[in-house]
């Protein structure tokens, strides 16, 4: 579905309730569905790949039930599992093939999973090369680097692995098999990524140590039922306090998103930008910061993101380069290279969609530099059938000088369900 943004004409106010955190939804699925019991997941993020997670627990023997306010998991621990009929489809997931790898890891069947085109061309060996090194037996195209993915669980041995990159997705698939792996298994990362598993874990009863850049775990600990409530997703709260910032005039407030400190790197990003933002209501839901957001348009400033920022913003880099577009003075983005290997290589498809709109921006091997502030002319914009590429492009719609045509714009239903109505709907808002 192609959808034209029209240039905004009026400041968009009003309040945002953004759809629930996605790497939370994934993990208390695959996490209650090998724990003792029934759990009760509120706050689900009821989008395609999370949908994907959920489909693939079901063909391995679980009962998940669905209603308007809730999911429950009738969870049949560590190895309640069974072997599935089917091929394991994981749609347009890395999450789930990557984390659901870990799992299915210590099973004692084999399985096979498998995606859609953009997952056979996203690199699986970060994944399968650690597990392998734990004596599980994985297969696959180019020696198990693409799908499909051919898995049989073996006797797990613990081990240090050193992920040459920070990533939480290669940081849970290692500690998930570490659960079924005899001794002590520890990831050890250049930065820390996000750490949703190993705050999870613990909600259901397992023991992680964890230092700046380790997480640890010792192999035969069993899940226990437990209840999740799921905070807003700060990568989808991260576009509509974009809209807010660039759109003259605008005041929003963005309520109940997750500030884990391992994923407020945007926020952090902002403040240095000096947006106009506060947080208000600041709490902790099912063992997570959460906070509303309070974000006014304002004049935004040039920075450098690298090193350290990046673990923490790595979603949120197109929309930040939408910014930078409107920022005054130059933006660096560098030390992004895992930017290659998301749903697209997201370097070179935002900046070349970026400059198709007017904006003077510059890739390189790990990022990009951008020149601001530019006029966006309007035009049209391709997602590559990538979320976060879609939602970029639309919001640079609202502040260009003719409408934006985005083409497939499909994708957007991976992560934000609902994402054009609700922009739509700040439009028409401004009285």
């Amino acid at each position: 579905m192609d959808i034209t943004i029209e240039p905004a004409e009026n400041p968009l106010k009003g309040s945002v309730i953004t759809p629930g955190d996605k790497s939370i939804s994934h993990r208390a699925v695959l996490f209650a569905s090998i724990a003792e019991g029934k759990s009760v997941i509120k706050g689900f993020l009821r989008g395609e790949d999370c949908l994907s997670t959920i489909s693939c627990m079901r063909s391995l023997g679980i009962v998940i039930e669905e209603d308007a306010d809730s999911i429950t998991v009738m969870g049949k621990g560590p190895y309640g599992l069974k072997e599935p009929a089917e091929l394991l489809n994981v749609g347009n997931s890395g999450t789930t093939i990557r984390l659901l790898s870990g799992i299915l890891a210590g099973q004692p069947f084999s399985s096979v999973m498998a995606g859609d085109d953009s997952i056979a061309r996203r690199p699986m060996r970060r994944v399968t090369g650690p597990l392998k090194m734990m004596n599980a037996t994985v297969d696959g195209r180019e020696f198990a680097n693409y799908t499909p993915l051919w898995m049989r669980g073996g006797d797990l041995q613990g081990v240090h692995y050193f992920s040459p990159v920070a990533s939480a997705q290669v940081k849970s698939a290692v500690l998930l098999a570490g659960l079924y792996a005899s001794g002590k298994t520890t990831v050890t990362e250049p930065f820390k990524s996000r750490d949703h598993t190993e705050r999870m874990l613990r909600t259901f009863g397992v023991n992680v140590e964890t230092d700046e850049k380790s997480a640890s775990l010792k192999g035969g600990q069993k899940l226990q039922a437990a209840d999740v409530f799921v905070p807003g997703d700060v990568s989808s709260a991260a576009f509509m306090i974009a809209a807010g910032a660039l759109v003259q005039g605008s005041h929003l407030i963005v309520e109940n998103v997750g500030l884990n400190p391992t994923r407020t790197g945007v926020i952090d990003v902002l403040k240095r930008m000096d947006a106009d933002m506060m947080l208000l209501n600041e709490t902790m839901l099912g063992g997570e910061p959460t906070a509303d957001i309070e974000i006014k348009y304002s004049r935004l400033q040039a920075v450098t993101i690298e090193g350290s920022d990046i673990p923490r913003l790595i979603d949120e880099i197109p929309v930040l380069a939408l910014l930078a577009t409107q920022a005054d003075g130059k933006t660096v983005i560098k030390d992004a290279a895992e930017l290659k290997v998301k749903e697209t290589n997201r370097i070179d498809t935002v900046v070349n969609q970026l400059n198709e709109l007017g904006a003077d921006c510059e890739a390189t091997d790990d990022g990009m530099i951008i020149n601001g502030p530019s006029k966006l002319k309007g035009g049209n914009a391709e997602s590559y059938h990538d979320h976060r590429i879609g939602m970029t492009m639309a919001l640079a719609g609202l502040i260009s000088e003719t409408p934006v045509k985005v083409k497939d714009t499909d994708a957007v239903a991976v992560s934000y369900p609902g994402f054009f109505e609700e922009l739509e709907r700040l439009r028409k808002q401004h009285v």
